[in-house]
């Protein structure tokens, strides 16, 4: 196992951008409603900023409060479903036999958002994009620390809209989010993350994304999943 620590997070859901934010709805917690708030790409030159759409700056919203503009290192980029809305219109164009846009269809691609930041920040190292309808936090979390045996830091970007209308049925939240952390590797102490089998699961898969926020700002002391029968749990090793 790999000790590591959060060195810095952001998160970011309708109304809520700042811990405090988060602190202050933890304790009185209402419908998560609306949009998020613009995310301003001006450091970016107008050519790149043009291709982010709503879920490409739904994730730079969390990743620009966590990176400054000339610090470079691995990222993982976790999305459940990906552009779906984009998805689904290139699909409905398919199907009225219109042309495809090749820029559209190359946004659609799940790496799209992840290309995109890489290319704006003009950062060469590498990225790895997950998908993953379930677990989304645990995956993206195995991913992110088991590139920290090569590198002393790590960035951790998990992001989604709402699905659109005609797949509800497949949605187990109804609200845009991003998080974006940076895990970096210790010898000891710090954080692990790890199989228990201990069954102690602080939260449903259709909350993961919340209740990992939820750790984050201090609001419970472990982070815990079942996946398959196996609890997997994120702690302080001191507890």
């Amino acid at each position: 196992m790999i000790n590591f620590q959060i060195d810095s997070w952001a998160a970011i859901a309708p109304g809520l951008s700042t811990e405090g934010d988060w602190i202050r709805w933890f304790s009185a917690a209402k419908p998560l409603i609306g949009e998020l708030e613009a995310t301003p790409l001006k450091q970016f030159h107008p050519m790149i900023r043009r291709r982010f759409g709503r879920l490409g700056k739904c994730a730079m919203g969390a990743v620009l409060q966590v990176l400054s503009k000339d610090v470079n290192m691995p990222s993982v980029f976790a999305s459940r479903h990906g552009d779906a809305e984009l998805t689904v219109s290139l699909l409905k164009g398919i199907a009225a036999n219109d042309d495809m846009s090749p820029t559209d269809f190359s946004l659609a691609v799940h790496n799209a958002v992840s290309g995109l930041c890489t290319i704006a920040r003009k950062d060469t190292s590498t990225v790895t994009s997950i998908a993953s309808v379930k677990n989304l936090t645990v995956q993206a979390l195995i991913e992110s620390i088991a590139q920290l045996q090569d590198s002393e830091k790590v960035l951790c970007v998990m992001y989604d809209l709402p699905l659109p209308a005609m797949f509800e049925t497949y949605q187990d939240y109804d609200f845009p989010y991003a998080i974006a952390f940076i895990l970096t590797r210790c010898d000891k102490g710090g954080l692990l993350f790890k199989a228990s089998e201990a069954i102690d699961v602080s939260n449903e898969t259709s909350n993961e994304p919340l209740n990992f926020i939820r750790f984050l700002v201090g609001e419970c002391t472990q982070f815990s999943v079942d996946v398959g029968g196996v609890c997997w749990v994120l702690k302080d090793e001191a507890d």
